[in-house]
């Protein structure tokens, strides 16, 4: 058993991180313990990530059977972005109509998946879905096809994946587009068609253009494997219908803004767009607590 110590000194919203976790099934969050098991693919084993708070300091604790300490930690700073400066990202908004968000949900990090196929996967099955049946449909996905480490649910692999029948997807309730879908990138991916740990290399815009090229993925895909397969920090997934509904909230409207109408918004939000999006999920997820501080 190794332990790693790390202690970061910029605001870090260990309750709203969790929080937000926990809304995933496939994640194992202890909200009281404040801890996350983390699956660590390329070492098929789990690490447990604990946090504690004290005079603004945030304190985590890394704990499992880690083999490559620097790798591991590496992806897990990848991971949980302990290294962003959300002061910063604070001080960004203040002058905006969205400064009330960070406000109420300052420090709130930007948490990217554990996997890049795995985040690939859950964004494809979760187009045009409610979000409840989407967690169901990717549960399914994975307690029938990946497998099981100290308690902790992976992600099946590509190679699993991509000699599925249509047929086995459609017993768990894929439509049969999705199950397609499903199969025919993993099987780019088992090929070597397309290499998902490349495109951290490219930019945003060569991301996007690289995956709207494969049957199954739009751009609202595969912006948001930008935001949370790869971090990055200026995303706006403006046809996401909880962004849509959040601005309509938030700005008092009478209809859901249109995506152009979003973007035309969001150029003050540059180059911070992914924390916009992240803080008008929070706020849609949250709602009491934007009544509760718009009340006092």
């Amino acid at each position: 058993m190794m332990e790693i110590i790390h202690e970061i000194k910029t605001p870090y919203a260990v309750s709203h991180m969790l929080e937000r976790l926990s809304s995933d099934p496939l994640h194992v969050v202890d909200i009281v313990k404040q801890e996350v098991k983390v699956p660590i693919y390329d070492e098929n084993h789990v690490v447990s990530v604990s946090f504690g708070q004290k005079d603004d300091v945030t304190r985590i604790m890394i704990t499992g059977e880690i083999q490559h300490k620097d790798k591991v930690f590496e992806k897990l700073k990848n991971i949980f972005r302990w290294d962003v400066n959300l002061q910063l990202v604070k001080e960004h908004f203040q002058n905006t109509r969205l400064a009330i968000l960070f406000d109420i949900f300052y420090g709130a990090p930007l948490v990217c998946d554990f996997d890049l196929y795995g985040c690939l996967m859950k964004t494809i099955i979760h187009q045009q879905l409610n979000m409840k049946f989407a967690h169901q449909l990717t549960s399914r996905f994975v307690k029938e096809y990946g497998y099981e480490v100290e308690g902790v649910l992976f992600y099946p692999r590509p190679e699993q994946v991509c000699v599925l029948k249509v047929e086995q997807l459609r017993e768990l309730q894929f439509s049969q587009r999705k199950a397609e879908y499903i199969i025919d990138t993993s099987k780019k991916i088992a090929t070597g068609d397309l290499h998902l740990e490349s495109l951290r290399h490219k930019r945003d815009e060569e991301v996007i253009e690289t995956l709207i090229q494969i049957r199954g993925i739009g751009k609202w895909t595969a912006e948001n494997f930008l935001l949370f397969g790869l971090g990055r920090p200026n995303l706006l997934p403006a046809a996401d219908i909880g962004i849509q509904n959040a601005l309509k909230r938030l700005y008092h409207l009478e209809t859901k803004p249109k995506p152009d109408e979003i973007i035309d918004l969001a150029k003050e939000w540059e180059p911070y767009s992914s924390y916009a999006s992240l803080y008008l999920w929070l706020s849609v997820e949250r709602p009491q607590l934007l009544d509760e501080f718009l009340k006092n």
